[in-house]
């Protein structure tokens, strides 16, 4: 069974797509979950209302569910680059919302909203490059 297995993983091109699809949606939700709960208190030290915390830690749990089906879909390739491509452009919103000042973010906001666009900068390059090593 382990030689299955290992020869079915050597064989696959769609495994760091996959596993970069499953860790954005695992932590996503996580931190949806974590806004949930939290919304009040990050609303208090990041300067928005917990409103729009519960809306982003709902939009994070909805995101992971959706992501997760995706990941388990037989081809991944379509789905991987459109998630890639909306992470890069969650990362410029995340620059947006600090420049243009939609909220009166803290320094901690501030810091938690780029932090959020370093993360999906991160994520949108593994799933390009997971995208790359699959067969057109």
């Amino acid at each position: 069974m382990a030689t299955t297995i290992s020869a079915r993983l050597n064989e696959s091109t769609d495994t760091l797509l996959r596993v970069a699809m499953r860790a954005d949606a695992v932590l996503s939700g996580l931190t949806g979950i974590g806004l949930l709960i939290f919304a009040p208190q990050v609303a208090e030290i990041s300067g928005t209302t917990p409103s729009v915390e519960y809306t982003i830690g709902a939009s994070f749990v909805v995101f992971s569910a959706v992501v997760l089906a995706l990941a388990a879909r037989p081809a991944v390739r379509g789905s991987g680059l459109v998630l890639a491509l909306g992470n890069a452009l969650f990362t410029v919103a995340t620059i947006a919302v600090v420049v243009i000042g939609v909220w009166p973010l803290t320094t901690v906001g501030i810091a938690l909203t780029l932090g959020t666009g370093v993360y999906t900068l991160v994520m949108a390059e593994l799933q390009y490059q997971g995208v790359r090593r699959i067969p057109k």
